[in-house]
């Protein structure tokens, strides 16, 4: 059984995502003109949780919140910055992987977490290459391993140094008895297109692949020799910056620290409050407009920096999705309302949307797109209620959609004067979001019925109302205040008697209809396996793989097929 009593270094209480590069301890960041260098440093004793040392550059959960702050600041704060290398300044080894003794002794809760983020850390890699022309090239050096090479893969190029010891391996299954967790099976194949019988072998073999096999396999893209390998590396990081078609020059914007003010009952942002009720297992998100005054074009964005709203209202609400992700397992239900001014948040989205080549604007809606990809990937029962003085306009719209239900009250509660509950459609819900399946949020609520995404695309720009709304298929049910809190008390504690377990397997599959792609497999496919075997005896047992890993005993395997 895994400590669930393990503590959080330095007497932390909760794991925090936040920081920035001068509290950095396992990376380093260096930026000269268009080539920005991260280098993998890991610190041995600082380890996010006390009782391990993360040896030979492996990582836990406080190395990767380190890496996902550098790539969202590349983004942010160096719109120059065109081809970013990855490094690592320990000798004879590129990156370990995870942290087996992380992994031996923490809660599975932690562990699922744990791979789920750095999933999402990854993905994000390969959306800057996309979408904000930043290409990712490795520099495998030594050992990259396990975690490692799971963080190559998701570059755009991998150089391996030829010089006789420096390998690539997946050794998880022959030594773990756990799968590459961070989308190493499927970037194999799907990304790098090595042929699966290949891959079988390379899966299943502890001691990787090196040389002029590594690159035949398509393990790695180049060889190059030691003696080379800063000139090449030159060359080829100039080379991918000729390429970019990155948009941004000079001065980018500060990622300013968040103002939060945490309590027992939840915690509190500028734009944002997330009330936490422990008794019923459930945490309210309120999501609230700025009295800022709207910029007029792409210059007022960019003076506005981080204190822009829909960036800044982002960012909280990514903060919160990872706090409550992390920190708070047993709050199983997540309700999202809204309240504001409905206008101002048109007003939002019609400058995002008229303005989206421009480069700040473009970054801010895709970290919209990464955030709400971050909900549609929670393992919580998600539900929103579209409420008097609500703003699910556009862009806030799309957590309605999100979630795996939504009510709506028609017309007013009584003695309540705010405006009659509303939803609107803008250009933000079709198409600037797409989920991980490439499909629109709509598209994917009408899957097969695209007439009904076009019907609903006719009403753009419409304050509906909640029968309006329910005659389109927006809502789940547009209810009267005689029947309002009695159906929403009745949903709650419906959901809270049945098994996370099942719920989480339930909306899982329910929320991601359609086509298939190589992050929708990731999140799906691959997590839903590791979620399961990470608690399966073979792998952590106390005679299992995880637990016996360096003691030279073999772990003993429960040999059933299931």
């Amino acid at each position: 059984m895994a400590d669930e009593a393990r503590k959080l270094s330095n007497g932390a209480t909760r794991i925090d995502f936040q920081t920035d590069p001068s509290r950095y301890k396992h990376w380093k960041l260096a930026v000269d003109g268009e080539i920005a260098t991260l280098t993998m440093d890991v610190d041995e004793n600082g380890g996010l949780f006390e009782g391990y040392q993360l040896k030979l550059n492996s990582y836990d959960l406080g190395v990767d919140i380190e890496l996902a702050d550098a790539i969202e600041r590349l983004r942010f704060e160096h719109p120059g910055v065109k081809t970013v290398l990855m490094r690592s300044a320990k000798p004879k080894v590129f990156c370990a992987g995870a942290n087996i003794r992380m992994l031996a002794g923490s809660e599975h809760a932690h562990k699922v977490n744990f791979c789920k983020f750095t999933n999402e850390t990854r993905n994000g890699m390969e959306d800057s290459s996309e979408n904000s022309g930043q290409s990712f090239i490795a520099v495998a050096s030594g050992s990259t391993a396990g975690g490692g090479y799971e963080l190559a893969l998701a570059a755009d190029h991998i150089m391996l140094i030829d010089d006789g010891s420096s390998t690539v391996s997946l050794p998880e299954v022959p030594l773990l008895a756990v799968l590459p967790g961070t989308g190493g099976l499927t970037r194999v194949v799907d990304k790098r297109k090595v042929r699966r019988d290949r891959a079988d072998v390379f899966c299943t073999i502890e001691e990787g692949i090196k040389g002029r096999r590594a690159v035949e396999w398509k393990l790695v893209d180049e060889l190059v020799a030691s003696s080379k390998i800063e000139e090449r590396v030159a060359e080829r990081a100039k080379a991918f910056a000729a390429k970019s078609a990155r948009k941004g020059q000079g001065a980018g914007i500060a990622l300013t620290p968040l103002a939060r003010t945490f309590h027992d009952g939840g915690v509190e942002y500028d734009h944002l409050s997330v009330e936490i009720d422990r008794e019923r297992r459930m945490a309210t998100f309120t999501l609230k407009t700025s009295d800022a005054p709207v910029p007029a074009d792409a210059a007022g964005v960019v003076a506005a920096g981080a204190a822009f709203w829909p960036l800044a209202i982002a960012r909280q609400l990514d903060d919160a999705i990872l706090h409550l992700r992390n920190n708070e397992f047993l709050i199983g239900t997540w309700i999202f309302k809204s309240a504001g001014d409905a206008a101002r948040v048109a007003a939002y989205d019609a400058l995002l949307d008229a303005h989206r080549d421009h480069w700040l604007v473009n970054e801010i809606r895709h970290y919209w797109k990464r955030v709400l990809k971050r909900i549609d990937v929670s393992s919580r029962s998600l539900v929103a209620t579209v409420e008097p003085g609500s703003c699910f306009v556009g862009t806030l719209a799309e957590i309605v959609f999100a979630c795996d239900r939504s009510y709506m009250l028609i017309g007013q509660m009584e003695g309540d004067n705010r405006p009659e509950a509303a939803l609107t459609l803008t250009a933000m819900n079709f198409g600037a979001y797409p989920m991980c399946t490439g499909l629109t949020r709509l598209q994917t609520r009408f899957f097969g019925e695209p007439e009904a995404v076009a019907e609903a695309q006719k009403h753009l720009g419409e304050k509906l109302d909640a029968e309006a709304a329910d005659k389109l298929g927006l809502v789940t049910y547009a209810m009267d205040d005689i029947d309002w809190a009695d159906e929403l008390r009745v949903f709650l504690e419906e959901r809270r008697a049945f098994s996370p377990d099942a719920c989480t397997g339930l909306e899982a599959n329910l929320r991601f209809p359609g086509p298939e792609t190589i992050e929708s497999k990731i999140f799906a496919r691959l997590t839903a396996w590791q979620n399961w075997i990470f608690q399966r005896p073979n792998a952590v047992g106390e005679e299992g793989a995880l637990r016996r890993y360096g003691t030279g005993e073999r772990p003993a395997y429960d040999l059933r097929r299931v």
